[in-house]
């Protein structure tokens, strides 16, 4: 087929998934002229099939998604975590033991006077997130091409050229990968990826709860890896269950009942009547980071910047507060009249992420090697470590300042305000 011209914009996105949609809206709010590109339709990408995931958003990234609106979409289907319960065990039976000092209890009341009563976060089901961006996309007036797969990208002087399957071409001053791990973007930019994996995969399942789960998360863990139950609404939890990968395929593929037994032995007493919903997910776990976040002309956002362990549930947290940073730092280049694929435009976001993001990476990746290992000297130490956390007021309202995002240099969004 012959290439055909497009009519110019300022930057293509290629990745219509949760961060690279978010990323279109706030382009579009601060008057930038985007095209987003997703081999995935909206509708194939909003079938429960698709994405079994619930993400813990935190108090800051949700005010981002209200200055964004998404807000009252999002709300009905957002569940608070006013409590999280963490606990460090060898056995199965997730949160059955009595507390004791190695528990770690973090309450959103112990830092109400500082987020003005937010709770530490909410749990809000991926797919819910698909469709208030599908909907704001569309109501904004987005150019969206999917299906449509990006083949090439070509970076000269003064542009980007983004080549389509159907032999499209599209040009912008910035391309912005946002595709997830197998960036096609990140590997046409030359850049590189550092990281491993961790012969885990996440299994992920729906339950329906015989009792409320007064809007506390647990997190237990074992040296098989952790066990998450996260609140959502209507009496739920989402699961995180993490095996090592043969054993999360062999859940995966297991008959209705033996995935029951299974996890039952998980939960014990502790909650009852327990219903599997829907269908079961497994994802792989890995590291991988990205050995720079910009290029001439180019910029990763989310996972395909930064896949980290999701032990802590900071993932999507981490590609919207890409996301907050990069919108700002073009919209005030815009406003200046500067060049926003520029190397020194693009140079101030680099800058602005690249501490967080290798600190948070390194910190999950120290975290599930010392939560997994059950050598006795090592576990005498994390459970003093969390004794110690649980006994000292200040550490703990310093940790939930930071996993809520209210902590360093907040860009405009993070702080709810407009770009």
């Amino acid at each position: 087929m012959t290439a055909t011209a497009s009519p110019s914009c300022d930057v293509i996105i290629v990745g219509a998934g949760l961060t690279g949609g978010a990323l279109a809206l706030a382009a579009a709010q601060g008057g930038l002229r985007v095209v987003l590109i997703d081999p995935q339709p909206f509708d194939v990408q909003l079938a429960p099939t698709f994405d079994g995931r619930s993400t813990a958003i935190a108090f800051s990234t949700f005010r981002m998604l209200d200055a964004l609106g998404l807000g009252e979409a999002l709300r009905p289907h957002a569940c608070r975590m006013d409590r999280i319960l963490v606990t460090d065990g060898r056995r199965p039976g997730a949160a059955t033991p009595p507390p004791h000092s190695t528990w770690l209890r973090f309450d959103a009341d112990e830092i109400g006077e500082r987020t003005g009563g937010e709770p530490l976060g909410y749990m809000v089901e991926n797919r819910r997130i698909r469709a208030a961006l599908a909907q704001r996309l569309t109501d904004v007036g987005t150019e969206v091409r999917a299906p449509a797969t990006a083949t090439d990208v070509i970076v000269d002087a003064g542009h980007a050229t983004v080549t389509l399957s159907d032999g499209t071409r599209l040009t912008a001053p910035l391309v912005v990968g946002a595709e997830g791990r197998g960036s096609l973007v990140r590997a046409a930019a030359g850049i590189d990826t550092l990281g491993w994996s961790y012969g885990q995969s996440g299994v992920v399942a729906t339950v329906a709860l015989g009792r409320d789960h007064g809007n506390v998360a647990h997190e237990h863990f074992l040296p098989g890896g952790p066990f998450a139950i996260l609140p959502l609404t209507e009496q739920r939890a989402s699961l995180v269950w993490t095996e090592t990968t043969r054993r999360g395929e062999a859940l995966r593929d297991a008959s209705d009942a033996a995935f029951h037994a299974h996890l039952m032995r998980r939960f014990g007493d502790f909650l009852q009547d327990v219903r599997v919903q829907g269908p079961r997910f497994v994802y792989p776990l890995s590291l991988s980071l990205a050995e720079r976040m910009t290029a001439p002309r180019i910029a990763l956002i989310g996972d395909a910047a930064h896949a980290v362990h999701p032990v802590a549930g900071q993932g999507l947290n981490m590609g919207l507060k890409d996301v907050a940073a990069l919108a700002e730092v073009l919209t005030d280049a815009v406003r200046l009249g500067e060049d926003i694929g520029s190397e020194i435009v693009l140079d101030r976001y680099a800058r602005w992420r690249r501490f967080d993001t290798m600190a948070l990476a390194a910190g999950f990746d120290g975290f599930v090697r010392l939560f997994s290992s059950d050598v006795a000297p090592v576990r005498l130490a994390r459970d003093l470590g969390m004794a110690v956390v649980n006994r000292v007021p200040a550490l703990r309202r310093a940790f939930m300042q930071e996993a809520g995002g209210a902590s360093g240099d907040l860009p405009r969004l993070l702080r709810g305000e407009a770009v």
